[in-house]
């Protein structure tokens, strides 16, 4: 089995791990309702994508 020749510092590992974040999530405002929703994603509020009824809501 394959064993690291040298140990890894704690600086090269720090600086590789770096890349490992997390990013906000990107929101846009509903034209209708005027919610922030995500985009390209049907409306949870009202089941809408692009103006158009796509989930119809349980009453």
């Amino acid at each position: 089995m394959a064993v690291p020749f040298r140990r890894t510092g704690k600086t090269r590992k720090r600086k590789r791990r770096t890349h490992y974040k997390l990013q906000k999530p990107t929101l846009v405002v509903d034209k209708n309702t005027g919610d922030f929703v995500m985009p390209h994603r049907v409306n949870p509020m009202t089941g809408e994508y692009k103006g158009k009824v796509v989930v119809a809501e349980d009453e």
